[in-house]
């Protein structure tokens, strides 16, 4: 029997509202392939878009996860359940969000969170499972809403993503894995908005020391300076394999095994 395949496509890198908006970058989250399990993280607008592009059927989600319910993360969640649940006329599939993205000023319509087979509300220290795959919300980011950074474990692979937050110092202790997926929006810190910058980026990648990291989620500062420079550079600096993530690039986490 030939070996499952576990892939993350990235089906944009934007990562804050100039970006998104002027749509210099793509923003439809991630999609991940993992096994027979197929996940959908943080589908911001053109998710629907980038993934039928891609050709990644939304009908054969296992699941939709949002971190938090800023726009450029859940711009097309509600798509998104129409296409997995086939308009609602089949019930099916997994969403997991924070309450907040759920009841108080919902990012998911009403009547919209009747179509997945079940909800999953994301809490600090939380485990789900889906199919083989589980994974963990460890700790609640520091983020203007309620955001979660996540522990993915397959029955091959295990890999963290840490999403939007401000930078504090025990953030780095409680992810782990052989891959690190990293917001960096900023390419310096010292902005109003809670947002990790590359030097902090930097920081959490020394601590955690994962086989490779991937950098994402970019910000006008990142996107000027290049980010694919910057990525080599850090290697350079620590050690440790870092590649910018681009719209349209499909990771194999095969690559850990090297």
């Amino acid at each position: 029997m030939a070996e499952l395949g576990d892939t993350i496509t990235f089906l944009g890198t934007a990562g804050a509202r100039f970006v998104v908006t002027r749509q210099f970058l793509a923003s439809g989250g991630a999609w991940l392939s993992l096994g027979n399990t197929q996940i959908l993280l943080d589908p911001g607008p053109g998710s629907l878009v980038q993934a039928t592009k891609r050709k990644l059927d939304p009908s054969k989600l296992d699941a939709i996860i949002l971190s938090h319910k800023h726009l450029d993360h859940s711009g097309d969640i509600n798509i998104m359940i129409e296409a997995m649940t086939d308009g609602g006329r089949e019930k099916r599939g997994m969403l997991f969000a924070p309450n907040d993205a759920m009841n108080q000023d919902p990012v998911v319509l009403p009547y919209l969170q009747a179509y997945p087979q079940s909800i999953g509300i994301l809490t600090e220290g939380g485990h789900y499972t889906i199919n083989d795959v589980v994974f963990e919300t460890p700790i609640k980011h520091q983020h203007p809403v309620e955001t979660y950074g996540f522990i993915f474990r397959t029955p091959r692979y295990t890999f963290s993503w840490i999403t939007d937050t401000k930078y504090f110092d025990a953030l780095p202790s409680y992810y782990t894995g052989d891959l690190l997926i990293i917001h960096v929006v900023r390419l310096q810190p010292g902005a109003p908005v809670d947002h990790l910058s590359l030097p902090e980026a930097k920081r959490i990648i020394e601590e955690i020391k994962p086989k490779m990291a991937i950098l994402t989620h970019f910000g006008m500062t990142m996107w000027r300076a290049k980010p694919w420079e910057l990525a080599k550079k850090l290697t350079e600096e620590t050690g440790i394999s870092v590649i910018a993530a681009r719209d349209g690039m499909k990771f194999d986490l095969s690559q850990l095994r090297k």
